[in-house]
């Protein structure tokens, strides 16, 4: 008996199942090639920019690339006398090589840093040098300055040999790599920057919390009220996106100074004296005020999305039942539109974060957060590997949070509308 299954072939010829395997890697390929252009997008406008601000917050190779024969002559150094005149030697023929190219500056600039005094005591040698002798480097570069004498400042240049460090990280939560090669946190003068994460968290917190208290309430209004008085109300709600960010922002600062409109109608009503103005900009407050109207759509949208699907027959139900309306309310009502107050809350929350314009303009010293000083030190101290590895820090916790609140709350259960 011929038990030989008969191969069915297409109208070429072909195996059929060949043919559909074609077919289907000629589907797959056309798919790739439909989002290739955005694939392309995310990685040139996302992925490499996050990569390039990981590689810069860690990279540290600048000293290494340019002290080349003094990290060599150190690499025995048992770092518990000064080192040998090898390394005095190396050290001096390095420093001469760049001030030929006008890059010294740079070294000064980073070993200060990494130990106090280190960009004066350069200087001197710059202006000393020129009248060294051949030999003897080491006894002649002490006698510059007493601190080329001290151990504790060729430690400081060893210690930048390796090309990858952990130190800005160290740095953006107020510790330290000391001497001896311990983490460790920084004087208690110098301990800003822990504080302006928590700042951060708390400003960002109470801007949620606030959107929350007046959104909801709003958000309420919209979804029960009549269809022809709900798109007016909506409107007035999404009209502050017509406006510019930093025209709300400065209608802020003319609104909340002391001799603004609201001020003067605390004035008016008695609220306060007149020589008694509240200072309500260049602080907290400001802060609070600004971000929470700014934010608040984000937090109404979400929440009418999610009220608007709520049956109202639900809370006649309720009251049918013997419920009172507050108590309709909390055990009908309010559980059904937890997803819509998870989506708004943590869109709010997020955003608040890495609020840069409004803290900047309004917050003023006590009221900034830890954005503005990433673009401080973008801008203005020009220490970028800094500000990528507090950018990458903020973007860490911010998927953190997200992560969280799916574990907790599930990602699945938002809804944006």
């Amino acid at each position: 008996m011929n038990t030989e299954v008969k191969q069915i072939l297409t109208t070429d010829g072909i195996p059929l199942e060949i043919s559909l395997k074609k077919a289907e890697r000629a589907n797959k390929i056309k798919a790739f090639l439909l989002v290739a252009p955005l694939l392309l997008f995310l990685l040139i406008t996302y992925i490499f920019p996050i990569g390039e601000m990981l590689t810069r917050s860690v990279d540290d190779k600048m000293i290494t690339n340019m002290l080349p024969k003094t990290f060599k002559a150190m690499k025995n150094w048992d770092e518990q006398e000064l080192p040998s005149e090898e390394v005095f030697a190396s050290f001096l023929a390095d420093y001469r090589i760049l001030i030929e190219a006008k890059t010294q500056g740079k070294v000064a600039q980073r070993l200060n840093k990494e130990k106090n005094g280190f960009n004066s005591i350069l200087k001197i040698l710059i202006r000393e040098m020129k009248n060294f002798e051949e030999g003897n480097t080491k006894k002649q570069i002490i006698a510059v300055h007493k601190r080329f004498g001290d151990v504790s400042y060729w430690r400081a240049i060893k210690r930048t040999a390796p090309p990858y460090s952990i130190g800005k990280y160290l740095k953006a939560v107020d510790m330290v790599i000391d001497e001896n090669g311990d983490i460790v946190k920084v004087e208690e003068g110098r301990r800003i920057y822990t504080q302006l994460w928590l700042r951060t968290l708390e400003v960002a917190f109470f801007v949620t919390l606030f959107c929350f208290l007046m959104g909801y309430p709003i958000a309420h209004l919209l979804a029960t009220i009549p269809m022809k008085y709900s798109n007016l109300l909506m409107i007035c709600v999404l009209l502050p996106f017509w406006t510019s960010l930093l025209v709300r922002t400065a209608s802020w600062m003319i609104l909340l100074q002391q001799q603004g409109l609201v001020n003067d109608f605390f004035v008016m009503i008695g609220l306060v004296a007149d020589d008694n103005r509240p200072e309500m900009m260049y602080n907290k407050v400001g802060t609070y005020v600004a971000m929470s109207q700014i934010l608040l759509p984000f937090m109404v949208l979400p929440l009418y999305s999610v009220m608007k699907t709520v049956s109202p027959n639900l809370m006649r139900a309720g009251k049918s039942l013997g419920g009172t309306p507050f108590v309709s309310f909390w055990k009908i009502y309010f559980p059904l539109t937890t997803s819509g107050i998870g989506a708004g809350s943590l869109l709010v929350f997020i955003l608040a974060v890495g609020y840069y314009i409004t803290p900047e303009l309004v917050g003023g010293a006590s009221g900034k957060l830890i954005s503005n000083s990433i673009a401080y030190h973008m801008k203005q101290t020009l220490d970028w590997s800094f500000a990528s590895a507090m950018g990458l820090m903020l973007l860490v916790g911010v998927m953190a949070i997200y992560w969280i609140y799916n574990k907790l709350v599930g990602i699945d259960n938002i809804k944006l509308g």
